[in-house]
C-alpha cells in the first residue's frame, strides 16, 4: 500500500510539473474550474430568492450538503477519476503497456493525465462549506461527523469509477453508464434528497448508497428528523456502506484484469 502511494504521488507530480511548464493555461485553467462550478451554488441562490426552504432545508442547510457533496465527489474526481477512461486505453492498446510495468495498473489509470484544473472545483466546494459552517454554528458533538463524511464520499464515489471502470473491461462503450452514478450521483447529492421521490430516496439507500455521501450522516450533523421516517441509526452507516461498496469494486476490479485479454495491438 506504502508503495502503491508513493507511486501515485511521483507521477502526479510528474504531471503537475509537466502542467505547470505552461503557469498562465495552468492558472486560468483552475480559475476557470472554481468559476464554472460556482454556477451550481448560483443556481441555488436563484431558487432560495423565490422560497425560503428547499425540500423543508433552510439555505445554510442545503450549502451545507452542497459543500460535503462537492468535496467528496470533487476530491474523488482528482483522485481516481481518470478510471472512467479505461476504455479509451483498451481500444487503443495503451492498457496493455500498464500491464509490464511496475506500478499497479489501477495507480497508473487513476493517474493518468492527472489534471491540475481539478483543484478548482475542490477548492469552491470547500469555500462554501466554509461558509455554510460559519453560519449554522454546529456544536462539536456533531461536527465530529463532517470529515468522516467526506472521507466516506469520497471512498463511495472512487468505488462506483472503480466498477465503472470494472464494467468497461467487458463493454468498452461502458463510460456512460458509469457516469450516470458518479457525475449523475454527484449532482443527485447536491440537494436535500427530501426533494426527491420516496422511491429514488430508498433505492440511493438501500441499493446504490448515494445517500451515505452526505444525506444520513448529514441529517446527523444538522440534527434533523429524516423525512422519510428511516431509522436513525442509519445515519452512522457511512463507514460500513463505504467499506462494503469499496471491496466490491476491488473484487469487480480484479475479476476484470484477470479476464482481460489484449487488443493486440
Amino acid at each position: 500500500m506504502i508503495d502503491m502511494v508513493r507511486s501515485y504521488v511521483l507521477l502526479a507530480l510528474t504531471w503537475i510539473r509537466a502542467a505547470a511548464q505552461y503557469p498562465v493555461s495552468m492558472a486560468l485553467l483552475l480559475i476557470g474550474s472554481f468559476v464554472v462550478t460556482a454556477l451550481d451554488i448560483a443556481a441555488i441562490a436563484v431558487v432560495f430568492v423565490h422560497t425560503g426552504t428547499l425540500g423543508g432545508f433552510t439555505l445554510p442547510e442545503v450549502m451545507f450538503l452542497y459543500g460535503t457533496a462537492g468535496m467528496s465527489f470533487a476530491l474523488a474526481d482528482l483522485l481516481f477519476g481518470n478510471v472512467d477512461k479505461l476504455s479509451q486505453h483498451v481500444r487503443t492498446g495503451a492498457f496493455d503497456a500498464m500491464l509490464i510495468r511496475p506500478v499497479s495498473p489501477f495507480v497508473q489509470m487513476a493517474v493518468d493525465r492527472f489534471t491540475f484544473q481539478r483543484f478548482g472545483r475542490t477548492a469552491q466546494a470547500a469555500t462554501v462549506l466554509g461558509i455554510a459552517l460559519t453560519r449554522l454554528h454546529v456544536p462539536w458533538e456533531r461536527a465530529w461527523m463532517i470529515p468522516l463524511m467526506v472521507i466516506c464520499g469520497v471512498v463511495l464515489f472512487t468505488s462506483l469509477w472503480t466498477l465503472g471502470g470494472a464494467l468497461q473491461f467487458l463493454l468498452t462503450d461502458a463510460p456512460e453508464v458509469a457516469n450516470a452514478f458518479t457525475y449523475g450521483g454527484g449532482q443527485l447529492t447536491q440537494y436535500p434528497l427530501s426533494v426527491y421521490g420516496s422511491d429514488l430516496v430508498r433505492a440511493v439507500t438501500f441499493i446504490v448508497p448515494l445517500a451515505f455521501v452526505n444525506w444520513q450522516p448529514g441529517l446527523f450533523v444538522l440534527d434533523r428528523p429524516d423525512p422519510l421516517g428511516l431509522p436513525y441509526w442509519l445515519r452512522f452507516l457511512a463507514p460500513v456502506a463505504a467499506l462494503t461498496l469499496a471491496c466490491l469494486a476491488a473484487f469487480a476490479w480484479r475479476a476484470g484484469l484477470r479476464r482481460y485479454r489484449s487488443t493486440g495491438s
